[in-house]
């Protein structure tokens, strides 16, 4: 299989550097108040974030598969060719170095 890579940024699975594609898979983001709570005489704004349309993905091609983050994988659950990082690694300093697996629309 092939993997192409439609976030930001440089992914590294399982050691293997997969460089970030040109073309960037992006979904619309809203948010709507669903409420508030008290916190000490602080009114704190709840939110729910729904997911929107999702640009810049690729048609599905046989042998192909499309790293992509958690919320457009999500946001395109038909899409079973859609991978996003998983068992992410961290450095010292708690940065992402990589991730050990992949999740999928499967």
């Amino acid at each position: 299989m092939n993997l192409v890579n439609l976030t930001p940024h440089e992914v590294v699975l399982c050691g293997i550097k997969i460089s970030a594609s040109v073309q960037q898979a992006r979904v619309a983001m809203t948010r709507k108040q669903t409420g508030t709570i008290d916190i000490d005489g602080t009114t704190v704004p709840i939110y729910r974030t729904v997911l929107g349309t999702v640009t810049g993905l690729p048609p599905v091609n046989d042998g192909v598969g499309y790293i992509v983050s958690a919320m457009v994988r999500d946001a395109a659950p038909e899409r079973r060719d859609l991978y996003s990082p998983a068992d992410l690694q961290r450095d010292s300093s708690g940065a992402v170095i990589g991730c050990g697996s992949l999740d999928a629309n499967q």
